[in-house]
């Protein structure tokens, strides 16, 4: 993701976050934590997080996210092409199974999910180049295991990763015939940054370090390291000369560009969870303490999201509502905090829509990934998030859950019969800030009010028990998501 250099407003600390009567732990900020480090929540998570404390909370969602063991293996997670049944048609069932898996995975795991989502954006692949089931599971493997780990460690593991070696041209690197395909991103956008600490040379130094993994025992199986092909001269990389290899490449580079690369990873993490505007207060006061805290751990990365997670500047109210949802955040956050109902063919149905938005799981555009924030937003696109939670919506309302819509509204209202008091608490529920006019609410409050003469309101004779009660909540929901502040997290 670019991050903008326009100043940030929020000024606020890396020091632990300590509510006071100025800035209380209230449920905006639950709500803000839920939605940053997972995809939303529903009011009863909501509930508990608020009997503890802010440091607590984010102990509990970090370290069970650390607890969290990898989701299971496929029975074919590991075949070569020759184990399957039929390959083109076996092969293309298990990646949308996969895919499924992925986003039953993602909505439900609060931070490891939303880790493994943000790390396939970080050492990307993309299906449409290695449309291989068996490989993409495992690629998915290493962002789980990883996600909360040793970055050192999993930039090790990638480089060497049977999805990464295809894709970035690994497997075609050759002491014969080298490919600097991998060495180039590894320093440039998976370690350090386009143009910052590493030469030409160190490329095409580096790339000869990684050659050797050009083998497998049959197409589809595992890619393993074969001295035959692995360059065995000197090499200079950041001018230490031996006859490095792929491990030495990756231990020299923490050791001599460890600075850089914290600095580097540090503020991409900040670009996702905090906000995409970084200037260079932000840089001196947040990303550089903050990477000091991962060099001082050995790159081990749950100390420093805890810094940052725990943070008075994780909490400032300026860091609320600033960063734009991706397709994938629009409907899993609405699910969430909804506890909406989904099965497995919405989830599919989810996926399928997020994909024509511009974010299929394991397809981003290119190996930079997905740019996120201002780049998910253009005219089409914002119809089809419409459209999406209306078409969602009338499921729900059509197929027997509509009774899940009057028990939000319900629960969030302590069951009032003041339609005026039932929309301001369910457009606040879905959103980071409140809306900027009293009119705005108004204006939802018409809406869900529908047909129903004003004297039933007036009397207190309407309540969330008529039969057009979920008609009614359906609406609103609908106007929720046309609503600017609703694109917002």
């Amino acid at each position: 993701m670019e991050t903008t250099t326009l100043p940030s407003c929020n000024t606020a600390s890396l020091n632990p976050y300590t509510p006071n009567s100025g800035n209380p732990w209230n449920v905006s900020k639950v709500q803000h934590t839920f939605r940053r480090l997972g995809f939303g929540a529903n009011s009863l998570a909501i509930d508990n997080a608020l009997s503890l404390s802010p440091g607590a909370f984010i102990d509990s969602l970090v370290d069970s996210a650390v607890a969290l063991p990898p989701t299971p293996a496929p029975f074919w997670g590991n075949y070569a092409i020759s184990d399957f049944t039929d390959y083109t048609a076996d092969n293309d069932q298990y990646i949308a199974d996969w895919q499924l898996q992925t986003g039953n995975d993602i909505v439900s795991e609060n931070l490891r999910g939303r880790l493994a989502f943000f790390w396939m954006n970080h050492f990307v692949t993309e299906l449409e180049t290695v449309f291989y089931s068996p490989f993409m599971y495992q690629y998915y493997n290493k962002m789980q295991t990883f996600a909360l780990g040793n970055f050192r460690e999993f930039t090790r593991a990638i480089g060497t990763d049977n999805m990464m070696l295809l894709y970035l041209n690994g497997f075609e690197n050759t002491n014969n015939t080298p490919n600097e395909n991998y060495a180039r991103e590894l320093f440039e956008l998976f370690t350090m940054g386009e143009g910052n600490g590493y030469t030409q040379q160190d490329i095409v130094e580096a790339s000869r370090a990684l050659t050797g993994y050009n083998h497998w025992a049959e197409p589809g199986a595992d890619i393993y390291f074969d001295s035959s092909t692995f360059d065995n001269n000197p090499k200079t990389i950041f001018g230490q000369m031996g006859n490095w290899d792929y491990d030495d490449v990756i231990d020299i580079l923490f050791q001599q560009r460890g600075n850089l690369i914290a600095s580097f990873i540090c503020e991409k993490l900040y670009t996702f969870f905090v906000s995409p505007s970084v200037d260079a207060t932000i840089r001196q006061n947040i990303i550089e303490p903050l990477a000091q805290t991962l060099i001082d751990n050995d790159f081990e990365m749950v100390p420093m999201l805890k810094q940052l997670f725990k943070s008075e500047h994780f909490y400032d109210e300026r860091a609320l509502g600033v960063v734009i949802k991706s397709p994938i955040d629009v409907i899993f956050n609405y699910v969430n905090e909804g506890s909406f109902f989904y099965d497995d063919t919405l989830m599919e149905a989810f996926l399928y829509y997020a994909g024509l938005m511009g974010q299929e799981l394991y397809d981003p555009p290119d190996v930079s990934g997905w740019q996120r924030d201002e780049t998910w937003i253009n005219g089409s696109t914002l119809a089809g998030r419409w459209g999406l939670i209306e078409l969602y919506i009338d499921f729900l309302f059509g197929n027997g859950h509509e009774q899940l819509l009057v028990d939000l509204a319900r629960e969030l209202s302590n069951d009032s019969t003041d339609p005026a008091f039932i929309t301001e608490v369910v457009i606040n529920h879905f959103m980071s800030k409140t809306l900027h006019t009293a009119s705005d609410y108004v204006v939802a409050t018409d809406i869900f009010k529908w047909e129903v003469p004003q004297n039933y309101y007036d009397s207190g004779t309407w309540n969330l028990n008529w039969s057009s009660a979920p008609l009614q909540v359906s609406l609103l929901l609908k106007h929720i998501a046309q609503m600017p502040e609703f694109q917002l997290k």
